[in-house]
């Protein structure tokens, strides 16, 4: 009996290429699908160069504390909850973009920053917002 010594000379390893292939083709779809939602409007323009430095101009704000006893603190200075609207007022007088921002404590009551909020928007300034506290 004769046995068949098999070659290991002619023998190779094939990998298969058919999982690399499928994973490559849906990377190409995924990208091609959102590479068409990156579209921008408009035209493109050329603009101009300015011989003027342009300024980093910030707006200047108007600081109110609300305490947790509901006082009114406007610009480091007690005023009545009434005299928000013409504290405001004068001051905005003084600023080309005017911005406020309202601190509350949290142990103020909601009501008063309501008014507070209402005094600000009553004279004219809609640039406002109200802060908290950075979670840490």
């Amino acid at each position: 009996m004769r046995h068949k010594h098999r070659s290991t000379e002619g023998d190779e390893a094939e990998i298969d290429m058919t999982p690399m292939l499928d994973i490559v083709f849906i990377m190409l779809i995924f990208f091609i699908v959102t590479a068409s939602f990156l579209k921008e409007s408009g035209v493109e323009i050329n603009r101009p160069d300015s011989s003027q430095k342009s300024e980093n101009q910030e707006a200047e704000s108007i600081f109110i504390d609300v305490t947790a006893r509901d006082e009114v603190w406007i610009n480091k200075r007690r005023v009545d909850v009434r005299a928000v609207r013409a504290n405001v007022e004068r001051l905005k007088a003084k600023m080309e973009k005017p911005s406020v921002v309202i601190k509350a404590d949290r142990d103020s009551s909601s009501g008063r920053v309501i008014e507070v909020v209402e005094g600000v928007r009553t004279a004219g300034v809609y640039n406002y917002v109200v802060a908290t506290p950075k979670k840490n």
